[in-house]
């Protein structure tokens, strides 16, 4: 039996989704008993639940599952079809992980990291990101949250967008950090974008995000202020009602 306990939870800290599909019940002559297992991202798989034709249509139809983003129960008789004249069947489960909402916050301050404090236990995978190690290493941070140190850049080239799945805050400790960072979120698919700030902030970032070239469809993808307009100013108030305003969004699907 080969660790596939160890491979899965590897791949959750690392937030790449994947499928396992197990063999749930098998009927003659079989090449793997119940409980042979392969884990299947959209690149690689880990494991075998027997080989040849049989594993491929396995493999297949475990990226099928994760494109529905649905678990599913498929059989397989082992006849001309699969390649294989055992006479027996077996029967795969195929269960989908790692494709629920992730929100991505750029900057780990105080807001920052009541927010991921807040989201922790919720349907979100959290992804903070920041340079300062200090912040983005601070002691009340729930281990499930990822955290994302230097260049902010190159988390966004190898972060996962999807137009249903995908939020991002942000919530930097510069102003002109916050510019950079929306100018290129904004042209990102994501669910929701969002910018900590007041209203004299937003109208200024947008007079700048318009001398960048931005196109006003894509700058009225921003969401500033964040949360409740009439709720409290201190990190825990403004974590708690953007929160609940991330997960209503999210239950709205």
């Amino acid at each position: 039996m080969w660790d596939w306990i160890e491979k899965a939870a590897e791949l959750r800290s690392s937030g790449i989704p994947f499928v396992i599909a197990t063999v749930v019940e098998t009927k003659g002559s079989v090449p793997r008993g119940a409980g042979a297992k392969i884990i299947v991202t959209r690149d690689a798989f880990f494991g075998t639940v027997g080989g040849g034709q049989l594993e491929a249509r396995v493999i297949e139809d475990a990226h099928a599952a994760m494109a529905r983003a649905e678990d599913a129960r498929v059989p397989y008789p082992l006849c001309f079809k699969t390649g294989q004249c055992c006479g027996g069947s077996v029967e795969v489960l195929f269960e989908v992980l790692g494709l629920g909402p992730e929100l991505y916050i750029f900057g780990a301050g105080h807001v920052g990291q009541a927010l991921a404090r807040t989201l922790h236990g919720t349907p979100f995978a959290v992804h903070l990101v920041d340079a300062r190690p200090e912040w983005l290493n601070h002691p009340e941070l729930p281990k499930a949250v990822h955290r994302h140190g230097g260049d902010w850049r190159a988390f966004l080239a190898a972060a996962r967008w999807s137009r249903m799945q995908t939020y991002a805050v942000v919530m930097t400790h510069e102003h002109s950090l916050d510019e950079e960072i929306v100018a290129e979120l904004v042209v990102q698919p994501a669910r929701y974008l969002g910018l900590i700030g007041s209203d004299t902030k937003w109208q200024r970032f947008v007079q700048r995000l318009r001398a960048r070239g931005l196109e006003q469809d894509l700058i009225d993808r921003v969401v500033c202020p964040v949360g409740a307009p009439s709720g409290g100013k201190a990190p825990q108030e403004i974590a708690i009602n953007l929160a609940a305003d991330l997960l209503n969004r999210h239950y709205q699907s």
